[in-house]
């Protein structure tokens, strides 16, 4: 298994949640896991996080400032699917809720551009995940 240039490793305050959260409406899946750990490792089409779950009696070795929810402020992950509706109907059938809208959004890229159909939707910590598709230019 080829491991990717980047992957974030999510600090999760039930691994249990999360996973039910990114591997239910959002559609990835356990690439390997350490439960006794409180850790797994997730992947959807070439997006890879992994997730870590903070200790309940002690900070975590990592953790570089106390834990309030949001988790991840000022940041969001995007992900590229193949399509955007797949994700928004499974978070519509168990009632959650969006960040942010689809919107349609037009990104210049040196000279040339994306245009790209996206939203927004928080993890159960706060971390503000943007699902973002592909549209076809006119």
């Amino acid at each position: 298994m080829r491991q990717p240039a980047l992957v974030p490793e999510l600090m999760v305050t039930e691994l249990r949640r999360s996973l039910a959260f990114w591997c239910g409406p959002c559609g990835f899946t356990v690439l390997y896991d350490r439960p006794e750990d409180g850790f797994a490792c997730i992947e959807r089409g070439g997006s890879r996080l992994m997730l870590d779950e903070l200790p309940k009696d002690r900070p975590h070795r990592w953790q570089v400032a106390e834990t309030v929810p949001p988790f991840g402020r000022h940041v969001n992950f995007e992900m590229a699917v193949e399509a955007v509706e797949p994700i928004l109907e499974a978070l519509a059938a168990i009632g959650w809720p969006l960040f942010m809208p689809p919107e349609v959004q037009h990104y210049r890229i040196g000279t040339g551009g994306v245009t790209v159909r996206q939203f927004l939707v928080q993890d159960p910590d706060g971390y503000l995940i943007r699902f973002s598709e592909a549209q076809e230019e006119a």
